[in-house]
């Protein structure tokens, strides 16, 4: 049982009276801190630790708060002997066309980092491709967007243009200025519109000096240049007026209907999570039907089923599933909306663990949605607290052995796609770290959940060869009616993650091929000693009947561990583009950080760039994107 609770808290501004903070983790219960997104949890949990001003290079501090929370600064400098600037590494391809911000030491990731990425292919044109991430450079986060007119072979970036939309929802005032933004996503259709969803907010009281504490989610449509830029203001989906921090409009997916034929054809569907002050998170899905400039008043997705037997919040008021996060939308040929998440309403029993995937779907273009159904249950990725030692409240990867250097949050959320050549073949991708090849005889099984944390406890996870997180695949044959992971345990579903020894897989993104293949593509500890280092590789596999899978390697060479952000946030998701060839996007972290060389920069001596040491990587880095691209033999 995951018990939770939820905390009140004010800060006192000068002579005024008490405010709210912002929509901050101490405020959320300890079930909606999990499900809160890494991106909008690290944005709105700076401390002023995390902005005080450096002077030149000073002594490394230990920071108490923030991104750098119990790690300290890098102490060991040596010179740079490249600017940071690769933009290929074998055939892998960058797409974020900056070189390293130097950011101050206190600050790293601000300024410099790229991650949680999307890509999309125009089905007509499959060599224009757009994609976008979250992008730090102007020291916020915000939605940067790319692309390529040459099949992903050279790219163009930007950012979005997300400064300020109108503001008559936000107390009838002109403007409405945002301090962040991200979780973006990316649809192309069938007119060579391209589209970006972003999420929008700004921090309240606390780390900032505005009682606003809005969030929204906005469309942004590109036409006629395939991607290069977008109108302003963006369009709103979801406009969430908030000067008290009690609610939170989070985790924003993005999709349309580009099946020429299709009875929806060019609606554009947006789903996001809700979290309410009540301690509810409903899943919600807005549609446009107009090519992005409007959308409909939202319909919930999460409502009542009879697989959510436990319910959390103070009330209940769209239905008992009402705890939910990394929702996705996609559809079918024949028009069908499904949308697929993570849903923690079942009741563990005992040490078992295990969570459940929910997939509700409309028939009538997102205007109604019927009773969810399972598509499969999962285990999710263990307490970072317990096995490394760091990032409490979250899970995380822990690499094998004794070292503790993976320790960016991560979780298993699903990923699914419909046939082109047969919509009533539904595919579900997820991670779960209990599967058919888990070492349960020999010391891996679940262990129940952590009383400090909330998250999942498991025997073996430090130990090589036991425990490993695997990619799955759930299957529907008759339009998302039924699934094989519905009635089927994890241990018995097909593993998608083919490896020659077993490792850890995690962050993958589904998509069918126009000729009905289905590919996954996910970061991959399966190559050299990844799995002892916590270094990282992004797999592509492939199946051309649903049956055996086939697997290449996308990275020419491993990543280090993440080291910007205090090596805690790394993104939540990576995705894959498939029409023709397959393009995986990830974050990567092969680019070296740079800094201000220690005793420069001063009236007598030039500044010049340094790297330096990190507290779990040899080399402190940077966070790039990069894709690259498979093509299929049938």
């Amino acid at each position: 049982m995951k018990v939770h609770y939820r905390v009140m808290a004010v800060v006192v501004v000068g002579a005024l009276a008490l405010l709210p903070e912002a929509f901050a983790q101490s405020r959320l219960t300890p079930l909606q801190r999990r499900l809160a997104s890494g991106f909008v949890s690290h944005e709105l949990d700076q401390h002023q630790a995390d902005l005080q001003p450096a002077a030149g290079i000073r002594a490394a501090p230990t920071v108490t708060g923030g991104f750098n929370a119990g790690f300290s600064l890098p102490t060991s400098y040596f010179p740079a002997d490249n600017d940071a600037c690769s933009e290929v590494f074998g055939r892998n391809v960058k797409i974020n066309q900056n070189c390293v911000n130097v950011s101050d030491s206190d600050l790293q990731g601000r300024g410099q980092a790229q991650n949680e990425t999307a890509i999309a292919a125009d089905p007509n044109r499959p060599d224009h491709l757009v994609a976008a991430y979250n992008d730090y450079r102007r020291g916020d986060g915000t939605c940067g967007v790319a692309y390529s007119l040459d099949g992903g072979e050279h790219w163009s970036d930007g950012l979005a243009p997300v400064g300020f939309t109108r503001g008559a929802a936000f107390g009838g005032f002109a403007r409405e200025y945002w301090q962040a933004n991200g979780d973006p996503s990316v649809a192309w259709d069938t007119k060579g519109n391209a589209y970006l969803a972003c999420q929008s907010f700004l921090r309240g009281l606390g780390t900032s000096n505005n009682v606003d504490a809005s969030s929204a989610v906005y469309v942004f449509r590109s036409t006629g240049n395939s991607g290069a830029s977008f109108n302003f203001p963006g369009r709103p989906v979801v406009e969430d007026y908030d000067t008290t921090g009690a609610t939170l409009q989070d985790k924003p997916y993005m999709t349309v209907d580009n099946h020429v034929g299709s009875p929806f054809q060019d609606r554009i569907y947006v789903t996001w999570t809700d979290f309410a002050a009540d301690g509810t998170g409903y899943v919600w899905e807005s549609y446009s039907n107009d090519y992005g400039e409007h959308f409909s008043a939202p319909v919930i997705v999460s409502s009542n089923s009879a697989f959510c037997t436990q319910t959390y919040g103070l009330a209940t008021p769209q239905g008992n599933c009402n705890e939910n996060q990394d929702s996705q939308p996609f559809t079918g040929s024949d028009g069908a909306l499904y949308v697929v998440y993570n849903n923690y309403n079942n009741t563990p029993a005992g040490s078992d663990n295990r969570n459940q995937i929910l997939l509700a779907k409309s028939t009538d273009g997102g205007a109604s949605f019927g009773a969810p159904v399972k598509a499969a249950d999962y285990y999710d990725l263990p307490d970072c607290l317990t096995y490394q030692g760091q990032d409490a409240g979250r899970a995380c990867v822990p690499e094998k052995g004794p070292t503790a250097n993976s320790i960016f949050r991560a979780d298993n959320y699903p990923s699914g796609a419909v046939n082109p050549r047969n919509p009533r073949q539904v595919a579900i991708s997820f991670g779960s770290y209990i599967s058919q090849n888990s070492q349960e005889s020999t010391g891996c099984s679940p262990a129940g959940i952590s009383a400090t944390t909330g998250q999942d406890l498991y025997t073996g996870v430090k130990a090589p060869g036991r425990c490993a997180n695997q990619i799955l695949l759930s299957a529907s044959s008759d339009g998302g009616a039924t699934f094989t992971g519905g009635t089927h345990d994890p241990r018995m579903l097909p593993v998608v993650s083919v490896q020659s020894k077993l490792a850890d897989a995690f962050w993958q993104w589904a998509a069918y091929t126009r000729s009905g293949t289905i590919a996954v593509s996910y970061y991959d500890r399966s190559y050299g000693s990844d799995n002892v280092t916590g270094f990282l590789d992004v797999s592509a596999a492939w199946s051309h009947n649903g049956g055996t899978f086939y697997a290449t390697r996308a990275t020419s060479s491993s990543m280090p561990p993440p080291t910007q952000f205090s090596g805690l946030f790394f993104g939540d998701y990576a995705g894959l583009a498939a029409v023709d060839a397959l393009h995986p996007i990830w974050m990567d972290t092969r680019n070296a950080e740079l800094f201000l060389c220690p005793g420069t920069g001063l009236p007598l001596v030039p500044p010049q760039l340094c790297k330096a040491s990190a507290a779990n990587a040899a080399v402190a880095n940077d966070q790039d994107i990069f894709t690259t691209s498979i093509w299929l033999s049938n």
